[in-house]
């Protein structure tokens, strides 16, 4: 993400939106003498396993016990070693891989903290906090180590100590990398292909939340248009289109118009295409991905209430998922035609607002009468869907947006809903969410309530009476010209109000990796 925030409405007043940079992984032979160590300790039966970790960390068991050591997936303590070094037991439960997510993320958390505790004025030179700035930390993994226990915890490393700001101030010291040490033995190049893929997972969810995080003052679409725009020009055959107001009023974009209306900051449509390492051949599939791009919902006319409301400006995570996807899925060069639709607007008030009771016409030609204007997103993401049937023909479309809050009800906030009109689609979507570390639900796209979506005054209704995310569904299958569709809808796990596993309060960046996983699984 760019590290200078474009004009604003006041420039002065915003100060420079600093990039995250993601720790290293690497999967390496030798443990480096020297090097600050973490190591894993397993919980057995209610029993930590102390002497397999006090022989790696070179300390005796009784160190480990004084420090109340327990092995518990998450617990990260602190060892004291030779020479005024320190050294982390990080506890990994019964080692099923998704304890390794959570694993690698305390650790992140907790190296970071030691480096703000330890860096200030008066601090002692020989503590970590200086070294870690400079140097790298390298984690032991156990014998038989799989490539999914890694994945899991190169996730939990990169993006655990995530932090996004806008500030004046120096970026922090930070840990630059992380080796994984393999034992002696293991196919250390499947490991770090392993890694090298997991990492990329990372870089696309880290792309989604720096999206979701930055203020709306700055983040107007034209913004997040030419930043995304901007990223992947440095990706090798991924290019990017922008279209402003004028074309979209030319094309008949009336939905993405109504939505933007009220906002003195026009909407844009993003268009970003990968043709696959395949060149394009006649049998690579052709996917689209669709996002949200909602750059500040207040609700419009049926205005939200205002506690909560500034974390609507990750109204958009949809939109920066499927854009951090897409940097990934170039950069994987998955043999996979792709293209990434992100229409964006900033649904305000104001005396040129779309009000209920409007009747608005998509670009498809299918008309909307209007309930409620805080049901923005499907407006937006219905003319997105009718212009990929009609000039993209795609094999499938996949969709996913912050859409309801009936989702957030339903499922909480660590868990998607799949709605789909391909049962086999749904499954691959879940799959792909399984491998990637993020937890998806199927949801039912019931038939019973496939009317209730018809209109009075116009073809469809916006918010017609029912269960809310399944008639945001319904609404939306109503413009993807019966193509295989899966809609997701991730208002629950796109933002997070406390740290768990790799996630970080915030903006998730949720779904970005399970785009590039799903992509990736087509070429089978």
């Amino acid at each position: 993400m760019p590290g200078s925030a474009p004009a604003a409405s006041n420039p002065e007043a915003v100060l420079p939106v600093i990039p995250t940079a993601l720790v290293e992984v690497d999967v390496v032979e030798r443990w480096g003498e020297g090097i600050p160590a973490a190591v894993p300790v397993a919980d057995i039966d209610g029993e930590p396993d102390l002497e397999t970790a006090a022989e790696n960390l070179g300390v005796d068991t009784a160190t480990l016990r004084a420090l109340d050591v327990s092995g518990k997936a998450g617990e990260v303590r602190a060892v004291p070693l030779s020479e005024g070094r320190l050294g982390w037991a990080v506890g990994i439960g019964d080692g099923e891989p998704f304890r390794w997510r959570t694993a690698g993320g305390e650790l992140a958390r907790a190296i970071r903290a030691r480096i703000g505790d330890s860096g200030g004025e008066g601090a002692d030179p020989r503590d970590l906090g200086e070294a870690l700035d400079v140097e790298y930390v390298q984690f032991r993994l156990p014998s038989g180590v799989t490539p999914e226990l890694v994945s899991a915890l190169t996730l939990g490393v990169a993006l655990g100590e995530y932090h996004f700001r806008v500030s004046a101030r120096p970026t922090p010291p930070r840990v630059r990398k992380v080796l994984l040490v393999a034992q002696p033995g293991e196919d250390v190049t499947r490991l770090r292909e392993t890694a090298r893929r997991a990492r990329e997972w990372a870089s696309a969810t880290s792309v989604a939340r720096d999206l979701a995080n930055a203020p709306s003052n700055v983040k107007s679409p034209a913004w997040l248009a030419e930043t995304a725009a901007a990223m992947s020009g440095s990706v090798t055959g991924l290019n990017a289109t922008v279209r402003d107001e004028k074309w979209l009023a030319g094309q008949g974009f009336g939905g993405v118009l109504a939505v933007g209306g009220g906002s003195s900051r026009p909407p844009r449509l993003l268009e970003l295409t990968w043709q696959g390492s395949g060149n394009g051949d006649s049998g690579t599939r052709h996917v689209v991905l669709v996002g949200k791009g909602i750059t500040f919902d207040t609700g419009g006319i049926s205005l939200k209430p205002a506690e909560g409301m500034e974390m609507m400006r990750t109204d958009m995570a949809g939109g920066g998922a499927v854009i951090g996807a897409m940097l990934a899925i170039a950069r994987l060069e998955l043999p996979v035609r792709v293209t990434a639709l992100v229409p964006m607007a900033e649904n305000h008030v104001s005396g040129s607002a779309y009000r209920p009771g409007d009747v608005v016409r998509h670009y498809d030609g299918t008309t909307t009468e209007v309930a409620n204007t805080d049901a923005e997103g499907r407006m937006v993401m219905a003319d997105a869907l009718g212009y990929a049937v009609r000039n993209h023909e795609p094999d499938l479309i996949v969709d996913v947006a912050t859409l309801t809050g009936a989702m957030k009800v339903a499922l909480g906030l660590r868990t998607g809903g799949v709605f789909s009109s391909d049962e086999k689609l749904g499954e691959r979507v879940r799959d792909a969410g399984r491998r990637a570390g993020e937890n998806w639900w199927p949801m039912p796209l019931s038939e019973d309530h496939a009317t209730d979506v018809r209109g009075t005054t116009a073809d469809v209704k916006q918010a017609a009476q029912g269960p809310g995310a399944l008639m945001a569904a319904l609404f939306l299958r109503e413009f993807t010209g019966e193509l295989p569709w899966a809609h997701l809808d991730i208002a629950g796990p796109a933002r997070a109000d406390k740290p768990y596993d790799e996630v970080v309060a915030g903006a998730t960046g949720f779904a970005a990796r399970t785009l590039v996983e799903f992509v990736a699984g087509l070429q089978e």
